[in-house]
């Protein structure tokens, strides 16, 4: 369980000088590096370590200025050249992906006219927002087979492994999603797709573990657990589970038999090895099916943004950054939370409840975002409000204070599955908004506050 491992981008040549190759692995944490530099075209240093190393310290806001002001001299002047989009609405997706890739790394941090053609209009901003969110609602659009409601939790997007067996130039698609999205950042523009915690990890070059594996599949997390409990018991797990280094998967109706590891068929899974196996199940459900998409996602959003620059965001407010923080209506959500545990028949009148929505209440923008975050997974509010949150399981499961002792825990836990929150029945207001606050900006570094 305490196995981490970090994605590794070696970026190489392609055989398309606009576009560069790259080798995508998962290495042990303790491997990776990550520069801490950035140059400008001719080769000057403007960005450096210190500088980073001061903007992580610093509050969201000032990070997502920082970012900006730290694109504006990758820029290309606008005098030195620039680009016109021009796009049919009603081929807009084909259209997009034509300009876009055919542009090389410079022209994508050059300014961007866009033209619906044959609509009046004159780009002075509200094209371009237009046309980002349009694009990026399309590509995540379940419906076209690039992406997939997460099993986890439908309102976040994974990329769907049958891409595949689903279009003949899938990776082109990935490659331009990732431009668009480096590009809408670099811009500060924003994208409509809120994906998995862990793509937004790899794309900040953050570790993977277990915990990811448990918010992102926890049955399938709770199956493996079962496994080392047989182990750690002195049970035969070979006999009794007749497992393999396989995985079973499901593509379009059919099932395929993948091998976690070469010659995985012949390797049983026993007491001496289950951790082994454990690693291989997490390598490749957290990267090995989606590799080949998930390269050219990253290959492309680096073709814009520095990826140094990225260092200075935990994942959450990378989702942040990029598609922006909820618009939250308090009314809509208080009004659509329930109560359950020591708190179900009191429910919002008990005191602890009373004063968890005053504090909520009182929670700037960001920190209302990282609680939904925290509770939910995501920052994304249902576009018909919170009465139709859904749970893991796409049916409604409305967001769900659940009351429980000091004594069974002393800070704030979540169930993202469940959009439900564990809230200990304080006994002071001050004492609920410290626990509740160091619960939230915890979870982002990875570390469990127990």
């Amino acid at each position: 369980e305490k196995s981490a491992y970090v994605r590794k981008l070696v970026f190489r040549e392609g055989s398309d000088p606009r576009l560069r190759d790259g080798v995508l692995s998962l290495v042990p944490a303790h491997e990776a590096v990550v520069d801490s530099k950035i140059r400008n075209d001719r080769g000057e240093v403007i960005v450096d370590y210190p500088e980073i190393a001061d903007a992580q310290a610093s509050d969201f806001e000032f990070k997502a200025d920082w970012f900006q002001k730290k694109c504006e001299p990758l820029a290309v002047e606008w005098k030195e050249g620039h680009m016109r989009i021009n796009v049919r609405r009603e081929h807009l997706l084909e259209d997009s992906v034509d300009a876009v890739m055919s542009l090389n790394r410079k022209d994508l941090r050059k300014m961007w006219r866009f033209e619906f053609i044959g609509e009046a209009g004159i780009d002075a901003g509200g094209l371009a927002r237009e046309w980002f969110h349009l694009v990026s609602k399309e590509i995540f659009d379940p419906d076209m087979g690039f992406w997939k409601s997460s099993e986890g939790n439908q309102m976040l997007m994974e990329i769907n492994p049958a891409s595949k067996m689903i279009h003949a130039d899938y990776l082109v698609y990935y490659r331009f999603l990732g431009r668009i999205m480096g590009k809408a950042m670099f811009d500060g523009q924003l994208v409509a797709g809120h994906m998995v915690p862990y793509i937004y990890k790899h794309m900040l070059g953050w570790p993977i573990s277990f915990k990811d594996l448990k918010t992102y599949d926890e049955e399938y997390y709770d199956n493996l657990t079962q496994i080392k409990q047989l182990a750690e018991a002195g049970d035969d797990v070979e006999n009794i589970l007749c497992l393999d280094f396989t995985t079973s998967v499901d593509m379009l109706g059919e099932k395929h038999d993948i091998e976690l590891v070469p010659g995985g068929t012949d390797i049983p899974v026993t007491s001496d090895n289950y951790v082994e196996y454990f690693e291989a199940c997490l390598m490749y459900r957290m990267m090995d099916r989606v590799k080949p998409q998930l390269n050219e996602l990253l290959l492309g959003f680096f073709d814009v943004v520095p990826e140094p620059l990225l260092t200075v965001f935990d994942y959450q407010e990378l989702e942040l950054i990029m598609c922006g923080l909820p618009k939250i209506v308090m009314q809509d959500w208080m009004e659509n939370t329930e109560y359950s545990g020591d708190y179900e028949h009191v429910g919002a009148d008990f005191p602890a409840c009373i004063w968890f929505w005053e504090v909520v209440e009182a929670f700037d923008q960001e920190m209302k975002a990282r609680l939904l975050q925290f509770v939910t997974g995501t920052s994304g509010v249902p576009s018909r409000g919170f009465a139709v949150l859904q749970g893991n399981d796409g049916n409604v499961r409305k967001f769900t204070i659940h009351g429980v002792t000091l004594a069974t825990c002393m800070y704030p836990r979540a169930h993202t599955c469940f959009n439900r929150i564990d809230l200990p029945a304080y006994a002071s207001k001050a004492d609920l908004e410290e626990k509740l606050k160091l619960a939230v900006t915890m979870v982002a570094t990875g570390f469990d506050i127990e």
